[in-house]
C-alpha cells in the first residue's frame, strides 16, 4: 500500500486516447518530474491543482542536455482521497498506439513507480475503504456487461444496493448476538436469554430474504453469463446454416458434406436485451471415423450443459425417439428445455405438409417451430419462441440486484447457521452454542461484503481483475 502502482488503463490497440494511472504517495512527484508545459529544451513543470485538466508533454528525460518529446498528453491529477484509490491517483491522457502508452509506462516506472497487479487499483479502492467488496465486483460485471439488463443490476450493485440489503439481513442478528453475549458475559447482571417474539419473527425474515436472493441468483445468473443453446441434429440437417442466420454473420462452414462441423463452435447473441451464447455441434451418427467420434463426443457434452436444446429435423424425415435419446438421455430431456426446429420448410411443397416430422405423445409437449434457414424464413419467430421459453416464468423487474454465485454460496452457509440456531431454540440449547452459530451467519453475510472476507477470497477476486483496474 505505500508503493506507487502504474499500469495502461485502456486496452492495447491503435485508437484515439490511451490513458496511462498512476496511484499512490509518489503519483504527483513522479508525473512533475515527466510533465512540461512545453516541449522546446527549456523544461516548464506546472504546479498540478488537484481535478484541473493540464496540457502539454511527457518528456524522456535520459539526456537532460536535449529532452525528448514523447507525447502531447493531457494530465489529470486527482488528490487523495477524491480520487478512484482515494490515494493520489494521476491519469496521463496521451494518444493510443501500443509503442507510446508502452514508452511512457516505462518512463513513469523508471521514476519509482512499479507496474500494477490484475485489479490492484480497485483492490486499493477497497482497502481505503472508497468502495466495498459487492461494488468491486460490480466493476467487473460493469466491463463484462453482455446485455442491457446485465450493465442495469451491475450499475445498481456498483452504487452500494446490494451492500445496503445485506447490511438490512445483518443488522438484526448483530442485535439478537449482543443480548446473546451479555448474557454469557454478565450472567448476574442480565436476565437469562429468552427469544421475543420479534426477535423470532425478524430471524425468519431474514432466512426469507436470504432465500429470495437465492432464487434470483438461480433465476437471472443467465444475465452474465448467457444462456446457452446447443444446436443438434443429425449430419446435414442445417445447424450451421441455423447458426449463420441466427447470429446474422457466416461462423459456421457451410457445404453439401455431411460431418463439416466437427469442432463445436460457440457465439454470444443478443436477443431482445438478453445474453445467448449459441452453440453449433457436430452431426450425431454413427461413424468410423476417429475425428468426427471425438467431435460427437464433444457434441453431447455441449447438449448435456446447454440450458435449451435446438433440435433440428427436415421434412420427410420420422421422429426416432431412439434417434432422440441418443443426443438428449432420457434423464435429461425430462428436465432440458427443448425446441423442435423443422428446417427447410422450403421443401414442402416438394413433400407437402403430410411428411412434417410427427413427435410421439411422449414428447408432445415439446414446442415446434418451422424455419428455412436457407430462406431466411422463420428465425425471427424461432428467436421470439427462444426468449419465451428460456425467460417465461422470470421476471426480470423483481429486483435492483443479482447475487453471483460466490454471494450465492454466502447466503447458503447464512441459512445453515440460522436453521442451528432456530433448531437451538427449540431444543433449549445452551447460550454459546447459540452464540457460535449466530455469529458464524453475520460472518457469511460478512464475506458478501468484504467486511470477513478472508484473503484468499480477496485474492481471488482481483486476481479475475485486468491490469489497470
Amino acid at each position: 500500500m505505500n508503493d506507487t502502482i502504474a499500469a495502461i488503463a485502456t486496452p492495447y490497440g491503435s485508437g484515439g486516447i490511451g490513458v496511462i494511472r498512476i496511484s499512490g504517495p509518489r503519483a504527483f512527484e513522479i508525473v512533475t518530474l515527466l510533465f512540461s508545459t512545453t516541449q522546446g529544451p527549456k523544461k516548464i513543470t506546472p504546479v498540478l491543482v488537484s481535478h484541473r485538466v493540464r496540457h502539454g508533454f511527457i518528456l524522456d528525460n535520459s539526456d537532460p542536455a536535449t529532452p525528448q518529446v514523447i507525447d502531447e498528453v493531457l494530465v489529470i491529477p486527482m488528490q487523495a482521497p477524491r480520487s478512484y484509490t482515494a490515494e493520489d491517483v494521476v491519469e496521463i491522457q496521451a494518444h493510443s498506439g501500443t509503442i507510446v502508452l508502452k514508452i511512457i509506462l516505462e518512463l513513469v516506472i523508471s521514476q519509482g513507480a512499479r507496474l500494477s497487479e490484475p485489479g490492484e487499483f480497485t483492490k486499493r479502492a477497497f482497502l481505503n475503504q472508497r468502495i466495498d467488496l459487492t461494488q468491486a465486483e460490480a466493476v467487473a460485471d460493469i466491463i463484462n456487461a453482455r446485455s442491457a439488463n446485465s450493465l442495469k443490476f451491475a450499475s445498481s450493485q456498483n452504487r452500494g444496493e446490494l451492500n445496503r440489503r445485506i447490511q438490512q439481513l445483518r443488522a438484526p442478528l448483530i442485535n439478537l448476538l449482543s443480548r446473546l453475549e451479555a448474557s454469557i458475559d454478565f450472567p448476574d447482571e442480565v436476565e437469562t436469554f429468552e427469544i421475543s417474539p420479534d426477535e423470532r419473527d425478524q430471524l425468519d425474515q431474514v432466512m426469507e430474504k436470504s432465500k429470495k436472493f437465492i432464487q434470483q441468483h438461480d433465476d437471472a445468473c443467465f444475465l452474465k453469463d448467457g444462456i446457452r443453446v446447443a444446436i443438434c441434429g443429425k449430419p446435414n440437417v442445417g445447424k450451421s446454416s441455423l447458426m449463420n442466420r441466427l447470429l446474422e454473420q457466416d461462423k459456421s462452414i457451410i457445404t453439401p458434406v455431411p460431418g463439416t462441423t466437427r469442432d463445436p463452435i460457440e457465439e454470444g447473441l443478443n436477443i431482445n436485451g438478453i445474453p445467448f451464447v449459441i452453440i453449433d455441434t457436430a452431426g450425431i451418427h454413427e461413424t468410423d471415423d476417429l475425428v468426427e467420434i471425438i467431435g460427437i463426443e464433444k457434441a453431447k457434452d455441449h447438449i448435456a450443459t446447454a440450458d435449451l436444446i435446438l433440435f433440428m429435423i427436415e421434412p420427410g424425415s420420422v421422429f426416432s425417439e431412439k434417434e432422440f435419446q441418443k443426443m438428449i438421455p432420457p434423464e435429461e430431456n425430462l428436465e432440458k428445455k427443448i425446441i423442435m426446429v423443422i428446417n427447410k420448410i422450403d421443401l414442402l411443397q416438394e413433400h407437402g405438409n403430410k411428411d412434417l416430422p410427427q413427435l410421439t405423445p411422449a414428447h408432445a409437449k415439446i414446442p415446434v417451430v418451422k424455419i428455412s434457414a436457407l430462406l431466411n424464413q422463420g428465425i425471427k419467430q424461432l428467436k421470439e419462441k427462444i426468449v419465451e421459453t428460456c425467460i417465461r416464468d422470470l421476471s426480470l423487474e423483481r429486483s435492483a440486484v443479482i447475487p453471483n454465485l460466490r454471494h450465492k454460496k454466502a447466503l447458503e452457509l447464512t441459512l445453515s447457521f440460522l436453521e442451528s440456531v432456530k433448531t437451538g431454540l427449540a431444543q433449549g440449547q445452551e447460550e454459546e452454542t447459540l452464540a457460535i452459530d449466530m455469529k458464524n451467519s453475520i460472518d457469511s453475510l460478512g464475506t458478501i461484503t468484504g467486511e470477513t472476507a478472508s484473503i484468499d477470497i480477496l485474492d481471488t477476486i482481483f486476481n479475475n481483475f485486468c491490469i489497470g483496474k
